[in-house]
């Protein structure tokens, strides 16, 4: 089988989307398939990668992204594709790509749309506070989520959270949740040595492994911290990551115990440092799945999310959901006073109910099923 994934929004600091994209390529490859992914970047380029054909196409960056970019010669996509002949087509883009759905169609090309962000949840964010009341969110939302669903043949949500806003309006889904690599993120990558390097060992070391952008809410983690020192509680929040909003999110912590490490390219650094956390925080409230929270689990390490997003669905018991920075705060204490090896075996085992193995075998599936539907509705043509 030939797939073809393609996305925007994917670049050397992304995090769910990139780590997605991989994972399922590395896999599908695995199982015999042949796998080009089609993403944008600051050139052309045409890789081969452990996770199969990477053609990169000059793409604009989007404004207030933190440098993130679109493609918008959608042309060339289209070139590529035919070029490559897929069996099937993955599309994980709700922008300028939403338009290869109907292509495929007009070829019998199966195709799946992986909602990776909730429509409503985006528009919230970047509507200013003071027009959401006059700005139709919750229609526009539902309109784009119903033109979305008319060019693909099937919407893929990881979560019950993504799932809603498409169920809420009669659209079908498949459900099929995201993995962790298990063996990448593991409690032994705890490092005392790290640890020692982070914060005093009577300190409890919080983390945030987050993009610093609006709708990621990083303000909700430095004002639990703030919180938790006015209480007189030993905390240091290392935060890992870059983003639009770094700047403010610096000014809000200034006088605070947060250390701010900046992107971390290296993944053996970051899984050691989500191992040797004493609690990760996960502030994003439109989060539909939250790998960097699954891969924290996978470490030992238990998570305070955000209610109002789909983590607590993913963390189930191995975590705490709060939406004040109060609750964050009081979310952390309540962690910290749990037994240790209690709390660590609890997120392990939690994160080994998701590997990555069990989402690739569902999307083959998937795909099989989508490709057996299109050749007997061919088979029904010809006999008419």
């Amino acid at each position: 089988m030939r797939i073809a994934h393609i996305a925007n929004f994917y670049g050397p600091t992304s995090g769910g989307l990139r780590t997605a994209m991989h994972a399922l390529g590395e896999g599908y490859l695995r199982a015999g398939h042949e796998v080009l992914l089609i993403v944008p970047g600051p050139h052309d380029a045409d890789e081969s990668t452990p996770y199969g054909r990477r053609l990169t196409l000059r793409a604009p960056r989007v404004p207030f992204t933190g440098g993130y970019r679109a493609i918008t010669a959608v042309r060339r996509v289209r070139a590529a594709l035919a070029q490559f002949e897929p069996d099937v087509l993955e599309v994980s883009d709700r922008t300028t790509l939403r338009s290869l759905g109907r292509w495929a169609l007009r070829r019998g090309i199966p195709s799946v749309f992986f909602a990776h962000e909730r429509a409503d949840g985006v528009l919230a964010s970047v509507v200013p506070e003071r027009l959401r009341r006059i700005v139709p969110i919750r229609r526009l939302a539902d309109a784009h989520n119903r033109g979305t669903v008319r060019r693909f043949a099937t919407t893929v949500c990881t979560t019950e959270f993504a799932a809603e806003e498409f169920r809420r309006i009669g659209l079908p889904t498949r459900l099929i949740p995201l993995g962790v690599d298990l063996e990448r993120f593991h409690p032994r990558n705890r490092s005392s040595r790290l640890r020692a390097e982070l914060a005093p060992a009577d300190t409890a070391l919080l983390v945030m492994a987050s993009r610093l952008s609006a709708e990621k809410r990083p303000s909700l983690a430095i004002e639990a911290v703030r919180e938790l020192a006015a209480a007189g509680v030993d905390v240091r929040l290392v935060s890992a990551g870059t983003g639009a909003i770094e700047e403010s999110v610096r000014s809000l912590a200034r006088g605070l115990p947060v250390t701010f490490l900046g992107f971390v390219p290296e993944r053996e650094r970051v899984a050691a440092l989500l191992a040797t956390a004493d609690v990760v925080i996960a502030p994003g409230p439109i989060e539909t799945f939250g790998l960097a929270a699954l891969e924290a689990l996978a470490s030992g390490t238990p998570v305070v999310v955000n209610a109002a997003s789909a983590l607590p669905e993913v963390v189930g018991d191995a975590g705490i959901a709060a939406r004040t920075p109060e609750e964050f705060a009081q979310a952390v204490r309540t962690l910290l006073a749990q037994p240790e090896a209690q709390r660590r075996a609890r997120a392990r085992e939690r994160a080994e109910a998701f590997p990555w193995s069990a989402t690739v075998q569902r999307m083959l599936a998937l795909h099989d099923a989508n490709l057996a539907h299109m050749a007997a509705v061919r088979r029904a043509r010809a006999g008419a």
